[in-house]
């Protein structure tokens, strides 16, 4: 069979909702690297579609502040929108996705070519949106792949819905379900750090290791959003997909090979092995306003206009999930998100267990390898080292890949660009199959249920906190030690 996706073939690339938020922040800038950097096919065409009435030129316009343009790059900007086109048409009327079909056939010259189409849609049109890219855009000379953002359902019914939905229109490969978590580079990282050292592998078990924290902070509320984070919360926005996602390939299986679905089959493996969330295993939190901050942080979750009146959405949770398997047995996996906090930062650390026949009087500390993910990709391996000097003392130090440092000359790319590429290659690796998804509404929507059901009302923190006061008993409980006398240090370039 002829090889389809060879990059010699025309290729159209349609995003539908171009005229939303994360078509202009994230989906036009990263087509726009993509295709500065030469990385995808020379007669790839980009289509933009949405409700709005508008021109190319508009969305180049609304885009403009965020896509950055080098100096010498001017003229390949001004080809880039060249390659670019935009259809007006509803979500819901065939007649317009015809008329998209048409615009589409009119640069797929030659016996192969693909489409590739982007659904940066609200959920409210999105079995509108792909019968009707079933019925009127498939490809007819080569591949259609679809590319869905979440949320993917907001619990295992709907998820289920959603899933059998997709399932009628298009095959499991031609889906393409993005967590961009799974694009980003230390996260890609884990899979070589557990799997080409073995430093780690023999210790990568419940004997030495005490308990695996995960964590994503954000030093921002709602911003105005409160109304859509609402209908989700924490629990559903990060925890259930970017979190799990990144616990599944840490505590994943090797696979057997590198291949996709290999890898795919070890994620499941260890989720499977997860029992449902239990309400005692799960701590919520919700921000209030700082009285002492500026701005922003003087406004509680509460104040934003567009959230419900006593509204008990979680902006905060920390839950323990635990691994019923020979490896992991008793080791807390601990997940921690929330919003309005200190800093942004997300994170991996495996905490080890206390040095046995301790020597030191009580001096020595954990071990702890982090893996930094953002921002100022790391990994660090914290360890106890004599002070320098004629006394003996210990002091906690590190062995520091600091990517910054290492790799200067590196080009990190963004975790969108890296999976919208994949999508182009036809490179499932990185992307959810349906089954983890089946797995993880399963572990976490009885808990989310009873949240709703018996109204939980959530702590408070303070906004710019480290977060809910409750929440570091939380984590001594799942032996976790938090000790505060060490924090690595970004360095100054």
């Amino acid at each position: 069979m002829e090889n389809i996706t060879d990059f010699q073939y025309p290729h159209t690339f349609t995003l539908l909702g171009a005229s939303g938020d994360l078509a202009k922040k994230k989906i036009y800038p990263t087509i726009w690297y993509l295709y500065r950097d030469n990385l995808l096919p020379k007669n790839t065409r980009f289509v933009g579609y949405a409700r709005t009435k508008q021109t190319i030129a508009d969305v180049r316009e609304k885009s403009k502040k965020y896509i950055k343009v080098r100096p010498g790059e001017e003229e390949k900007f001004a080809k880039f929108w060249e390659a670019n086109d935009y259809v007006a048409g509803s979500y819901d009327k065939r007649v317009d996705y015809e008329l998209l079909n048409q615009q589409l056939s009119k640069y797929e010259k030659g016996p192969v070519a693909n489409r590739i189409f982007y659904l940066a849609v609200p959920p409210t049109v999105f079995e509108d949106v792909t019968v009707n890219i079933r019925n009127a855009c498939i490809s007819i000379k080569g591949f259609t792949r679809v590319i869905i953002e979440k949320p993917f359902g907001r619990d295992d019914e709907s998820s289920a819905k959603l899933s059998n939905h997709l399932a009628g229109l298009f095959k499991e490969e031609q889906i393409y379900r993005i967590d961009h978590y799974l694009g980003k580079e230390m996260v890609q990282n884990l899979m070589t750090i557990r799997f080409a050292n073995q430093i780690f592998s023999p210790s990568w078990n419940r004997e030495n290791i005490a308990s695996v924290l995960i964590s994503f902070k954000e030093p921002f509320g709602t911003e105005g959003r409160g109304g859509y984070f609402d209908n989700f919360g924490i629990v559903r926005d990060v925890m259930q997909n970017h979190l799990l996602q990144i616990l599944s390939l840490v505590a994943m299986e090797k696979p057997v090979t590198l291949n996709p679905n290999d890898i795919r089959d070890e994620k499941v493996k260890v989720l499977r092995h997860i029992d449902p969330i239990k309400l005692d295993d799960l701590l919520v939190g919700q921000y209030i306003g700082n009285p002492n901050g500026q701005g922003e942080e003087t406004q509680g979750y509460l104040d934003d206009p567009t959230v419900p009146k006593g509204s008990v959405t979680p902006t905060y949770a920390l839950a323990a999930l635990w691994i019923n398997n020979a490896r992991w047995e008793g080791v807390p996996f601990i997940l921690r998100c929330g919003k309005a906090l200190n800093e942004r930062k997300a994170e991996v650390r495996l905490q080890y267990k206390d040095v046995p026949g301790d020597i030191f009087d009580g001096q020595a500390k954990r071990n702890e390898l982090v893996i930094r993910v953002q921002p100022g990709e790391a990994l660090y391996l914290k360890l106890m080292s004599k002070s320098p000097g004629m006394k003996f003392d210990l002091v906690e130090t590190e062995l520091d890949l600091t990517y910054s440092l290492r790799y200067r000359e590196a080009d990190v790319p963004d975790a969108y660009e890296r999976l919208i590429l994949d999508v182009f290659t036809g490179t499932q690796m990185h992307f959810v199959r349906n089954d983890e998804l089946k797995e993880a509404w399963r572990i976490f929507t009885p808990a989310l249920k009873q949240l709703e059901k018996q109204q939980i009302k959530p702590v408070s923190y303070v906004y710019g906190a480290r977060g809910p006061p409750e929440a570091d008993s939380k984590l001594a409980e799942y032996n976790f030690k938090y000790s505060g006398s060490y924090k690595w240090q970004k360095p100054a370039l």
